[in-house]
């Protein structure tokens, strides 16, 4: 979903319209002070994924159809007897988005993806870490229309963290409703 001029239309967004509003609201005078938004990464952990391969392999190609990126396999880090697990085992996939991927996933999560998740109510703006960062976790890859239904192996859910490049979790909640993020208890911001 890309302006004419080629940018992504949220980019613009943030551009024209966000970075002025964060720099008002929070006294802001240097622009690379404003906070914005740095990477979106999306993490599909699958336990089951040591014992069927074919599991990884179709979760990491709905990970690549919903990014638009190639996945990287998640290996465990230690071994872990009770859960039959070992060192080096291919236990998920990974997609980091950046730049352009980045504002184009943003815009059809915020527009396609969300309004599809069953009883939603919006999303819990006191679920930050601490550091700006808002990791929100989906349910089934299935609110994705990119995700072909009938080729699911299995329904599995998945973590999408939005990384800021802030270190407060107030100025990372201003500029993730003021990218259209609906949080509980307010009335989503339309673009």
């Amino acid at each position: 979903m890309s302006t004419n001029n080629g940018k992504p239309r949220l980019r613009k967004h943030y551009e024209d319209t966000v970075r002025g509003k964060l720099a008002d609201a929070f006294g802001f005078e240097n622009p690379h002070q404003v906070p914005r938004l740095v990477k979106i990464v999306l993490n599909a952990g699958l336990g089951e994924g040591k014992d069927n391969p074919k599991l990884l392999e179709s979760a990491a190609n709905e990970l690549a159809v919903i990014s638009g990126q190639r996945p990287v396999i998640t290996k465990a880090r230690q071994s872990i007897s009770n859960f039959n697990l070992r060192e080096g085992m291919p236990i998920g996939a990974m997609v980091t988005l950046r730049d352009s991927r980045m504002y184009e996933f943003l815009d059809r999560f915020i527009s396609t993806a969300v309004p599809r998740v069953r009883d939603f109510r919006g999303f819990n703006s006191r679920a930050f870490d601490g550091r700006g960062n808002y990791t929100v976790g989906i349910k089934e890859q299935m609110v994705f229309a990119e995700v072909d239904y009938d080729e699911i192996v299995k329904i599995h859910g998945l973590n999408i963290t939005f990384v800021t490049s802030t270190d407060r979790d107030d100025e990372a909640l201003v500029l993730l409703r003021e990218m259209g993020m609906p949080f509980r208890g307010e009335t989503p911001v339309v673009v």
